[in-house]
């Protein structure tokens, strides 16, 4: 059965068929995609999901960066820069850090591959919390500032070159790998297999609920 689909771009009505896996939609008159079904989406967030939350912990536990400053020598880490601003009083800045860096990015990577799970194996929680879940995320999305704080960290060991010996810590790696799997596994999640525990027959049980 044909469903009835509006074009975000130009509103043109239009009837889509049931996609197979990997395959898109374009609306017959400006041609943008109106339709899309990715293949693998519950195997490919799964991974990406996983491998992120895994090496979320080294992200948090290694040194982000060493700084060696007329003979004093010190390493920091995510947590580290947590403390040292609640230390001088900077409380705002960091809540903001704690829950943007450490809290906010953790409850997405967790929410994802429960969403993966239960999209796989089933769950007590139903279709629709399951929603409320996704919807969450994007929610949070924006407030994960991975991506942000690891441009900053990356402009400080340019800037402050001259002044002072800054080296990458070993959780720099794994931060930036942080950054990637999370970007990669969000827009690899497919939304409508939350209706569907099986990603080879999402079209047919669609459309009949």
């Amino acid at each position: 059965m044909d469903i009835p689909i509006a074009c975000g771009t130009c509103g043109l009505l239009q009837r889509v068929a049931a996609l197979e896996p990997g395959t898109v939609a374009e609306c017959d008159r400006c041609g943008s995609v109106v339709g899309e079904r990715k293949s693998g989406s519950l195997a490919r967030t799964s991974a990406l999901s996983l491998a992120a939350l895994i090496l979320y912990v080294p992200a948090n536990v290694y040194p982000i960066l060493s700084m060696n400053l007329h003979g004093a020598y010190s390493e920091s880490t995510v947590w580290d820069g947590c403390v040292s601003l609640f230390r001088h009083d900077q409380w705002f800045a960091a809540v903001v850090v704690f829950l943007a860096s450490i809290i906010i990015p953790l409850f997405k990577l967790l929410g994802l591959f429960f969403l993966v799970t239960a999209a796989r194996f089933g769950s007590v929680i139903g279709p629709r919390q399951q929603v409320w879940i996704h919807k969450f995320i994007g929610l949070i999305g924006p407030w994960a500032l991975l991506d942000v704080f690891l441009l900053a960290v990356l402009v400080a060991l340019v800037k402050l070159e001259e002044l002072a010996t800054i080296l990458p810590g070993p959780g720099l790696a794994a931060f930036t790998a942080v950054v990637v799997l999370t970007i990669l596994a969000s827009a690899s999640f497919d939304p409508r297999l939350i209706w569907n525990g099986e990603d080879g027959h999402h079209g047919q049980r669609t459309q009949g609920s």
